[in-house]
């Protein structure tokens, strides 16, 4: 039995502890190591960014429908001869340019929807994620004097892409997956360093790099202009004709002019700070006043390609805690709205009939 004058005043450490404290940060690395060698990170937000972009670009040639030819087709001002002309010298290339006549024309036109559909669906995702960079990068550079930063940004979001395994959620793959392994009544994944591992978790690291040295060098790139320094710089632009689609508005939002200073404040404090808020929390108060800055920029500028794309591109440093929740929300939602109209409560009691009173032990 140990008594007072055996008994050691400090706590006792046990054996091998102090040898693997040093070791701490060498183990931690190795671990961060072995899971981006081994499983896929983040695949929920490379699957936003697939259903995010694929939407978008539909959209995109949706909305251009009407003026298709005079954008990219045979008959616009920037010809075919004159887009090769300038391939010689840039390195481009274009599927549009290889013929001239207007058929082919409208079936590659064609091909952009249906590939940007099937790709936002998640179908054969990584041979349609091939597809569909090309088609981004073939228009992009039929048109290269009518494109901005949205079409940039989303040229770049293609390419990275298709380096990801963006089809693992969310998907028309993932659920044919899900209904073979239930079918043959085995786990899905894989364990073990593989190349598609390697490849998806360095693209979504490339994604995530380009989206901070975009913000951080637009935001480097206003402070050294002295119109966002003193607050006027948003009254010039929302007093631009190119950039007023709706000039009442425009007028009614320049009224404000210490609203207005604030924002452009605002705007360079969240485009500088951003690339340092990433790894705490401090990040969803950030990532969220960038989404009513890039909506402000949709309504009152007129630019809903790069703000949404820019919005998609946010979308990559959510974890995939917070899409799973989203997932679960939506879900019980649905559940719930189904059974509102098919009359039955949660509990499996019918909503239309009042439920019995429970029988007494007497059986009356």
């Amino acid at each position: 039995m140990e008594t007072e004058q055996t008994r050691s005043p400090y706590p006792r450490i046990p054996e091998g502890a102090d040898a693997g404290m040093p070791r701490r940060a060498p183990e931690r690395i190795g671990a961060l190591l072995t899971v981006l060698t081994e499983r896929p990170v983040s695949l929920y937000a490379a699957a936003v960014l697939r259903i995010g972009y694929g939407l978008l670009y539909l959209v995109f040639l949706l909305r251009e429908f009407p003026h298709r030819d005079e954008i990219w087709g045979p008959g616009s001002p920037w010809t075919p001869e004159l887009a090769r002309q300038l391939f010689d010298q840039t390195g481009w290339a274009s599927i549009l340019t290889l013929s001239d006549s207007r058929p082919y024309f409208e079936a590659c036109y064609a091909a952009a929807l249906i590939t940007s559909a099937l790709f936002m669906l998640g179908w054969r995702t990584r041979v349609m994620s091939v597809i569909f960079a090309v088609m981004v990068a073939s228009f992009h550079a039929r048109a290269i004097f009518m494109t901005d930063g949205g079409d940039n940004l989303v040229l770049l979001m293609a390419v990275y892409l298709v380096f990801t395994a963006c089809g693992r959620r969310w998907s028309l793959d993932a659920r044919r997956a899900r209904l073979r392994a239930s079918a043959a009544k085995v786990k899905t994944g894989s364990a073990g360093p593989t190349l598609t591992a390697v490849l998806h978790n360095c693209g979504m690291f490339v994604i995530a790099a380009q989206v901070c040295v975009l913000y951080g060098s637009a935001g480097l790139y206003k402070v050294q202009g002295g119109s966002w320094g003193n607050g006027t710089a948003l009254h010039y632009v929302v007093n631009l004709d190119l950039f007023r689609p709706w000039p009442e508005l425009s007028r009614l939002a320049d009224e404000h002019e210490v609203l207005i200073a604030i924002a452009c404040y605002l705007t360079v404090l969240l485009q500088v700070a951003f690339p340092f808020v990433l790894f705490g929390r401090l990040k969803y108060p950030v990532l969220t006043m960038l989404l009513g800055m890039h909506l402000g920029i949709a309504v009152l500028m007129g630019l809903p390609l790069f703000s949404g794309a820019m919005i998609v591109a946010d979308a990559v440093f959510l974890p995939d805690r917070f899409y799973r929740r989203v997932g679960l929300l939506l879900r019980r939602i649905g559940r719930s709205t189904h059974v509102g109209e098919a009359g039955v409560s949660p509990r499996g009691e019918s909503a239309l009939v009042p439920p019995q009173p429970a029988p007494s032990p007497s059986g009356h």
